[in-house]
């Protein structure tokens, strides 16, 4: 990951790069920022260049980048948490000493989703790491992390960038008109990856935009019901979209390194192997519906809170440019407390939907304060 791949971030840029060249640097770091602020880009940027030697960076970017450098160890989940057992297996592997690089770098994902026995584990490490060992942990806030661990790692913070940055960036690396950028960068709200969805992908346009037709048509009861076994199909066949291709390819993957030829009999002995990657998979796929179920929540959000700036004439330009006569009817047929009790409605239906309330439950009761009069 190149450092020129980065936007709005150059404070944070500045402070890594230095340390990557020695001055400041300490051996654990934790990054932090909003969802969409490239705190997994910085992270990896940064990994690589404490790992590459003079005369290797193109190459060390490439493996960095692959996540197949010898001296890079990453710990992810695409469950809810990440195990004990993963941790500990983790900070027993960064105790190795780099075999090429300059640093062993050990980068954990999402560390905000180690729960409190997990994050004891990292202590010691954290503590008292090799020489050349450096820790960079991510995630959305310092205060979703133990103090303990927080007080022992050296936080960079990473701000929104705004909407002109991202759209710069979408617009250059992914060959974007301008004005499609930014229209992707601000329905987006700056979350640099879905910007470049949104940008690049016919098919998450649509289904945003069926989202937003969705809510604005509810006018009874029975109508919200109704719109949100759509929504669930919406967010269903979009995690379907992300992970269907994906997991095809790494059972393929799987069977080559196994021996096995494809459409052959799988052996006795190896299935368990294979249940286990099907089990990793439908784990995959459980969370990636709840992210697609919270982009529609967030989506829902801009919306009201679109309605509700056009209600109180504050001025501010609306995030869903594209449909202001919409906006605008919606916000004259409702008022500026029904608009605010369906946005605490939304709220609570991520909380529910985190807490692992049917999906269906949750948005069928934040959609009923979304009825409004058709008049």
């Amino acid at each position: 990951m190149s450092w020129d791949d980065l936007t709005g971030q150059a404070d944070a840029v500045a402070t890594l790069r230095a340390a990557a060249s020695g001055d400041g640097l300490t051996h654990s770091w934790l990054i932090t920022g909003p969802p969409g602020s490239g705190r997994s880009n910085i992270a990896y940027a940064f990994a690589a260049a404490l790992i590459a030697r003079p005369g290797t960076e193109a190459e060390t970017d490439a493996q960095v980048a692959a996540r197949t450098h010898p001296d890079l160890g990453v710990l992810s989940t695409e469950g809810v948490t990440i195990l004990r057992n993963d941790v500990k297996a983790f900070v027993t592997a960064s105790y190795y000493a780099p075999s090429v690089g300059r640093y062993r770098v050990m980068v954990i994902e999402d560390a905000d989703r180690m729960a409190e026995l997990s994050s004891n584990v990292l202590l010691k490490a954290l503590e008292e790491p090799p020489e050349r060992t450096v820790w960079i942990l991510c995630a959305p806030s310092d205060a979703d992390l133990l103090p303990t661990v927080r007080s022992r790692v050296r936080t960079v913070r990473l701000r929104t960038p705004s909407v002109a940055e991202v759209a710069e960036l979408i617009a250059r690396r992914d060959g974007v008109s301008l004005p499609d950028a930014t229209r992707a960068a601000r329905e987006a709200q700056s979350h640099v990856g879905m910007a470049h969805r949104l940008a690049t992908n016919a098919e998450a346009r649509q289904r945003r935009a069926r989202t937003l037709e969705l809510a604005l048509g509810i006018r009874s009861v029975s109508g919200a019901v109704l719109a949100a076994s759509e929504l669930l199909e919406v967010a269903t066949s979009d995690a379907k979209a992300i992970t269907e291709q994906r997991d095809e390819q790494e059972r393929e993957d799987a069977l080559r390194s196994l021996g096995v030829e494809a459409g052959g009999t799988i052996p006795p002995a190896l299935r368990a192997q294979l249940k286990a990657l099907e089990e990793d998979q439908k784990r995959r796929a459980r969370r990636s519906l709840h992210d697609g179920l919270d982009r529609i929540l967030v989506d829902l959000l801009s919306l009201y809170r679109d309605i509700l700036m056009l209600q109180l004439a504050s001025g501010v330009d609306p995030v869903n440019a594209a449909i202001h006569g919409e906006l605008d009817l919606a916000a004259r047929t409702s008022t500026p407390q029904q608009t605010l009790a369906t946005l605490d409605a939304i709220s609570t239906a991520r909380e529910r939907i985190e807490g692992n309330v049917a999906p269906a439950l949750a948005l069928e009761a934040m959609l009923i304060s979304a009825v409004r009069s058709a008049a």
